[in-house]
């Protein structure tokens, strides 16, 4: 299983991560993207949001996915000179995130979907007309090679693991409120067995068999291992969750050093590191459709467009 210096490796990292704080609205949100329509979007307004965040984006960690592409939009969209994407930690932008709501102030800040922030604001993704940020993504299954000979009711449940954005976000928001994680999913699955009963259909119990799974320390990710593990150990698995980054996350599971990860981000947010290690694991496919990520801010802000914003002065 996990070598002493990965453990120690993610326990850094799990200390070090906060829960994600992307704020994400309604995919139908939108603008024309013309700054000088009447109303909320004229270029003075629209120019304002610039000056009123220092013409910044507030972003998580270095490396994520939605992070790189934030800034490869700083790059395509002419309007969009002069602007920096300052990475920080999920936390911190939790912080900035709910600080600015509170003081209706304006923030831009990287986000993607299914996330608990629905529920708690009144958020909008700006349209990307230049498609820098891609459309939906999956978050998809992976196993690392030989699990499915070693470990095949373990392998089955994984590869039948599938769930809606509604229920990921309901689970978000009640572990938000302080109910801990595994807790939260024990009262989860004992809710839904109907849809857990698809998961482990054909599958025997087992007794105290070791199996590990590693996540990135998102929210969603947060919601979704803590699923699945309490499914499980249900069956009888032995189950340990260890929080890791994003590189070390697949490394572990390519290198057979953890065993499975339900926190893959497809095609963009996790494409390089897919692309790197694809040919040294298994994947399983999508457990949940229909993610997306983005540039997100407050419906208040006067920009439905990324095209809206104004270039630095």
């Amino acid at each position: 299983m996990f070598n002493l210096n990965l453990k120690r490796l993610g326990i850094a990292a799990g200390l070090s991560l906060s829960l994600v704080a992307a704020g994400c609205g309604s995919e139908d949100d939108s603008g024309s993207g013309d700054d000088t329509n009447s109303g909320g979007d004229s270029g003075e307004e629209t120019a304002g949001v610039g000056e009123g965040v220092n013409y910044e984006i507030t972003g998580i960690e270095a490396g994520a996915g939605v992070v790189a592409a934030s800034e490869d939009a700083v790059e395509t969209y002419d309007n969009l000179e002069g602007w920096e994407v300052a990475t920080s930690s999920s936390g911190a932008m939790a912080s900035a995130l709910g600080e600015a709501i509170e003081n209706e102030e304006p923030i831009i800040v990287t986000g993607w979907s299914p996330h608990w922030k629905f529920a708690q604001y009144d958020l909008k993704y700006l349209e990307d007309p230049e498609g820098v940020f891609g459309g939906e993504e999956q978050i998809k299954t992976m196993a690392r090679q030989g699990l499915e000979e070693d470990m095949p009711n373990a392998y089955a449940i994984l590869d039948n693991f599938q769930w809606e954005a509604s229920a990921m976000e309901n689970l978000m928001l009640e572990i938000n409120e302080g109910t801990e994680p595994g807790e939260a999913a024990a009262t989860w699955v004992e809710e839904n067995q109907d849809k857990v009963s698809s998961w482990t259909e054909g599958t025997e119990e087992v007794d105290g068999k070791e199996i590990e799974l590693v996540y990135v320390n998102w929210d969603t990710e947060i919601a979704s291992t803590n699923v699945v593990a309490e499914v499980l150990r249900n069956q009888g698995f032995d189950v340990t969750i260890t929080a890791l980054d994003n590189g070390p996350m697949w490394n572990a599971v390519a290198n057979g050093e953890a065993d499975g990860m339900v926190a893959a981000w497809l095609p963009g947010t996790h494409g390089d590191l897919y692309e790197e290690h694809k040919d040294n694991l298994v994947d399983l496919g999508a457990n949940l459709e229909g993610a997306k990520i983005g540039l997100v801010v407050p419906s208040y802000v006067e920009a439905d467009s990324i095209e809206d914003l104004q270039p630095a002065e």
